[in-house]
């Protein structure tokens, strides 16, 4: 157990750059967690898993519920996993599409899971009686409140989703992220802490759903643009992907940073248009019924 625990120290620098770009990283190796990306995922597993259980045991109403939020996390944690802690996350360091792949996981996969199980209220159970009445009293306060309402606003939370999702695409900033772990870290987090954001805007009871709907199109045309404009250009954006030559599945770096875009620009561009519709779908029906818009007409002759 020392000489291993002696191998992995040595090994501890050279890993936590796994994910820098090299012509020699490999696109099929199943990556060593990350401790920055695996620890948080752990804990937050453990204190979903506390919570879960504590208020399983308090009653036996409303169990189906409970169960289905479960599953709910549960598929929204092993998507953020598939994003993060299996090949496709170092099939990254050699092709800008699994890299693409992996940043849709987590903003259209991982996060509407997330936030559709409902884990807040899971997690403060999971912490001891006077913990938890302190997290509530805080979470209830003038300032956290109405910090939450600003970035949940459905326009806010918007306009902050899609300005890291374009400022992150630009050249200088995408480069360093991949040229440093530690930047590639707060790419992660300024692409996943935004969409669990807008995402909680979005499925949010009570919202005007014109309100959602239109949120969810710009985001849609958003999304669109930018994939649209990686997928007809020419020429590769970024360097370190350029200076690999062929991508892991033989493409150029062009044809690779074309499928990519292509990848966001057209499932990424839909996805938020079929949830804008499915939320529109029953004001459109409750207004059919309302009018009789639907009915046929009186025959007047």
């Amino acid at each position: 157990m020392r000489r291993r625990l002696a191998i992995l120290a040595l090994l501890a620098p050279a890993s936590a750059q796994a994910h820098t770009l090299t012509a020699a990283s490999s696109s099929s190796a199943w990556p060593w967690p990350e401790p920055w990306m695996l620890i948080p995922m752990l804990v937050a597993v453990g204190l979903y898993v506390t919570g879960f259980l504590r208020l399983r045991g308090r009653s036996s109403q409303g169990r189906s519920q409970h169960r289905r939020h479960g599953l709910l996390f549960a598929s929204g944690m092993a998507a953020l996993a598939g994003a993060t802690l299996t090949p496709l996350h170092t099939l990254g360091a050699r092709s800008f599409t699994a890299h693409m792949g992996e940043h849709e996981l987590i903003m259209l996969v991982a996060a509407p899971l997330l936030v559709w199980s409902r884990p807040l209220g899971v997690f403060i159970w999971a912490f001891p009686g006077p913990a938890r009445q302190a997290l509530a009293t805080v979470s209830r306060s003038r300032v956290a409140s109405g910090l939450w309402a600003i970035l949940t606003d459905p326009l806010v939370a918007t306009a902050v989703q899609a300005a890291a999702l374009w400022l992150w695409h630009l050249p200088s900033l995408f480069d360093l992220a991949l040229r440093s772990e530690v930047w590639h870290a707060v790419q992660h987090l300024c692409f996943f802490v935004p969409a669990l954001l807008f995402w909680t805007a979005m499925l949010a009871p009570r919202r005007s759903a014109w309100t959602i709907a239109a949120c969810l199109f710009v985001t849609s045309m958003a999304t669109g643009a930018l994939g649209a404009f990686m997928a007809v250009s020419q020429s590769p954006w970024y360097a370190p992907y350029a200076a690999l030559g062929l991508a892991a599945f033989g493409l150029t770096p062009a044809e690779d940073q074309q499928l990519a875009g292509a990848l966001m620009w057209v499932p990424g561009g839909i996805f938020h248009a079929v949830v804008a519709i499915a939320i529109l779908a029953p004001q459109l029906r409750g207004g059919e019924l309302r009018t009789g818009t639907g009915r046929p007409e009186p025959h007047h002759g």
